[in-house]
């Protein structure tokens, strides 16, 4: 690995990922384990500052999950540059870069699950 990410606040979406340097396309920047959650219990965590860092979790979206490592605070973008893929067998999210990323760039990934899905989000639903 001869690159190097690091967290700093944006101006608008607070903290979020960059670079120090170019990160080739279809890297693995981070393969994060989840703690994972029943419906249950995700009702508690939707009265939470947390429900702003889950996961849908399983085939069906039947539970959720808390990301650990840095997979939480990679902002969003419709045109992100980064994916993430859902390992339900291991238990872990893995971010992968779509395209070369450029020094000094921020790292997002688009929450509709598909980096190049452009259906609004809940907070840019109107």
């Amino acid at each position: 690995m001869n690159w190097s990410v690091y967290i700093k606040n944006t101006e608008t979406k607070g903290r979020g990922i960059f670079t120090e340097t170019i990160i080739a396309a279809n890297t693995i920047v981070e393969d994060a384990p989840v703690i994972i959650m029943t419906r249950e219990e995700r009702i508690y965590l939707d009265k939470t500052l947390l429900h702003d860092y889950i996961f849908e979790w399983g085939m069906n979206k039947e539970k959720c999950c808390v990301a650990l490592g840095c997979v939480s605070i990679f902002n969003h973008s419709y045109a992100s540059n980064c994916t993430y893929i859902m390992n339900y067998d291991d238990n872990t999210i893995t971010i992968k870069t779509v395209r070369e990323i450029s020094a000094g760039e921020e790292l997002t990934i688009n929450y509709n699950g598909e980096w190049d899905d452009t259906t609004p989000l809940w907070f840019d639903a109107k």
